[in-house]
């Protein structure tokens, strides 16, 4: 940049921040900041732009983008904030240079604009690529925990695990199914594995398949599997579709799996009182709350 209209922005820094902030105010950025605290706000809006000085006075900021797109990732707000907050720290700039040096030549203003413009842009060019970077981080981390979630194999007896299914089954999905099965079957060494597909809304022929890859992998393990929460619409698109679920057993509901499940490892339940006649149900409803 011009040495020139370096000094003059760096002697102007007090007003050109106040009429930035002041800018922010006055646009629709402020949508994005609703939720968030006048002096939160106030805070954030000076880290940005002693971010951009600091570019000016010794060309050195790429650690400290990193750190503050990371914190306006953390925060929530959204790409626009950045974008729109250099387009905005922009126009103040280039009016500033133009009151103070006076220009009336055509050239002497487009170099205004272009110094500005130089030095501008490689900022919010590396605020948008660390901003991308570290959403994507966030969104990868996201994923794995969800994945952990999306099918879960839980212990509820010796040698009895229910794997709860909630919502559409993907191959990605079903592969992450399948590892989780062979690995938990061995892990709590099961005899007997429920996979309750009572949450899952559609049973088509490539869901049917896996589920049955993954019945017919734990079956060669030592284990069996068995099918619960079979809804009516579910049990007829099954045999509209002819898909062979004869392999292993299934049931209608959880309660009555797990009562085959017990059956399958040599228990059953006594009743002695009022109290031990909910037992079944009590197992249930604490797996139901994992």
């Amino acid at each position: 940049m011009n040495p020139e209209y370096q000094e003059i922005l760096l002697a102007n820094s007090d007003d050109i921040i106040r009429k930035w902030m002041d800018s922010l105010e006055d646009s629709k950025l402020k949508e994005y900041k609703s939720t968030i605290s006048d002096d939160m706000i106030e805070q954030v809006n000076r880290e940005f732009v002693n971010l951009i000085f600091a570019k000016l006075k010794d060309g050195h900021s790429q650690d400290s983008i990193e750190q503050f797109t990371e914190r306006i990732v953390n925060l929530g707000w959204p790409l626009g904030y950045l974008t729109e907050g250099m387009q905005a720290f922009r126009s103040v700039c280039i009016r500033t240079l133009i009151n103070q040096s006076e220009t009336q030549n055509q050239d002497e203003f487009l170099e205004i604009v272009d110094d500005v413009n130089n030095w501008v842009d490689p900022i919010k060019n590396k605020l948008i690529d660390a901003y991308s970077s570290n959403w994507t981080s966030i969104i990868s981390l996201q994923k794995v925990a969800l994945q952990e979630l999306s099918a879960p194999l839980i212990p509820v007896l010796d040698g009895v695990t229910i794997m709860p299914l909630v919502g559409t089954i993907d191959t990605d999905r079903a592969k992450l199914i399948m590892e989780n099965l062979l690995d938990g079957v061995i892990k709590h060494r099961a005899d007997v594995v429920l996979i309750d597909i009572t949450g899952v809304p559609v049973v088509d022929t490539m869901v049917a398949h896996h589920i049955i890859q993954a019945a017919e992998a734990v079956r060669l393990i030592g284990a069996t599997c068995i099918l619960v929460g079979i809804r009516p619409e579910i049990a007829q698109t099954i045999v509209n579709l002819g898909i062979d679920l004869s392999k292993f057993p299934t049931k209608s509901s959880l309660k009555r799996g797990f009562e085959k499940a017990l059956e399958m490892t040599n228990r059953k339940i006594e009743t002695t009182g009022e109290q031990d006649e909910k037992v079944i149900d009590d197992i249930i409803q604490s797996i139901e709350k994992e």
